[in-house]
């Protein structure tokens, strides 16, 4: 396939079309994904997330340009809000990093969440795939908001950062509601402002009374992206994490695990089809079916009946052939 061969390259160009194909969902997809995986493995991931406006895509950004700096290679995948009236994205994170649109070394790619939660699109996963695969050294993935959602960039990213800012608790309070199990790093940004030490106290006595991290408890790190102050020692505190992380093969082991049962999940919805679903949803608005009902026989009809002639939970179901 001459795609394949030429995201092999890092033509950036065939990169930008597989991402586009992987957006589509196609079966061309599914083919070019299957071609592309063994190629995948080797680039660090790194996931960004933290409220509106605490300044995500200005430290990516200067993010990028210390890692150019190191002679190595950026993919960015900015999840943006999804636009009402063409259902793509708002392209403001790819406005905000102009910097490096001439750079060859350098791929920004705005994707829609399309009404998905956690923070990710769907596609996201494939399109780090495509990345990856193409030989770029690191894969950033910024993602829209933040909230109980987000940690869905835990399973994704080999290092998970969270921005926040001085001067109001509610960043903190936004910390505490949703996400302070999978951060890596903190970053305080905009630290110029005034409170920035007390917002970094206040997140290091959560981290106090939370979780035993162990040896492995995250950085609080103040950063002004504006500047670029303080992002070479987040530059050195992502090696870090990534050194340790390395050392084990348990993060590995889950995001290997979250994808596949993402692709099952997609495969297997996409044999039940709308249809089927619309016209079941009909039958249980009105009473006569119930979901429970319908899901067994909408399984049953796709993988066949079990031994017992019901649907086992999976936990049933290895007890089942265990004593066998």
């Amino acid at each position: 396939m001459e795609l394949v061969d030429r995201v092999l390259a890092g033509d950036q160009r065939a990169i930008a079309r597989a991402i586009s194909v992987v957006e589509a969902e196609t079966r061309e997809a599914w083919e070019l994904l299957r071609s592309l995986f063994r190629a995948a493995g080797k680039a660090r991931i790194i996931g960004v997330t933290g409220s509106p406006g605490v300044g995500k895509s200005t430290l990516v950004d200067r993010l990028t340009t210390e890692w150019r700096q190191l002679g190595l290679t950026v993919g960015i995948l900015a999840i943006d809000p999804t636009s009402p009236y063409t259902g793509g994205a708002i392209l403001g994170d790819r406005v905000r990093m102009q910097s490096h649109a001439d750079d060859a070394g350098v791929y920004v790619r705005s994707m829609a969440t399309r009404g998905h939660l956690g923070g990710l699109t769907r596609a996201t996963g494939d399109a780090l795939l495509v990345l990856d695969a193409s030989g770029k050294d690191i894969v950033v993935i910024e993602t829209v908001g933040v909230g109980q959602g987000e940690v869905e960039v835990a399973g994704t990213a080999d290092v998970s950062i969270v921005v926040t800012v001085p001067g109001t608790g509610d960043d903190v309070q936004a910390i505490k509601a949703g996400i302070m199990e999978i951060a890596d790093i903190f970053v305080v940004n905009k630290a110029d402002r005034d409170g920035s030490d007390r917002a970094v106290t206040e997140i290091e006595n959560m981290l106090a009374l939370g979780r035993d991290f162990g040896t492995n408890t995250p950085r609080v790190l103040k950063t002004r992206a504006a500047t670029g102050e303080g992002v070479t020692e987040l530059v050195d505190a992502i090696d870090s994490v990534v050194l340790v992380s390395s050392r084990g093969k348990g993060r590995e082991i889950e995001r290997t695990r979250v994808r596949l049962r993402t692709i099952l999940l997609d495969r297997f919805l996409r044999l039940v089809g709308p249809s089927e679903i619309d016209e079941a949803v009909e039958g249980i608005i009105k009473r006569s079916d119930n979901p429970y009902q319908i899901a067994e026989e909408i399984i049953e009809r796709l993988v066949g009946t079990t031994s017992t002639g019901t649907l086992l939970s999976g936990n049933d179901r290895e007890d089942n052939i265990s004593r066998k």
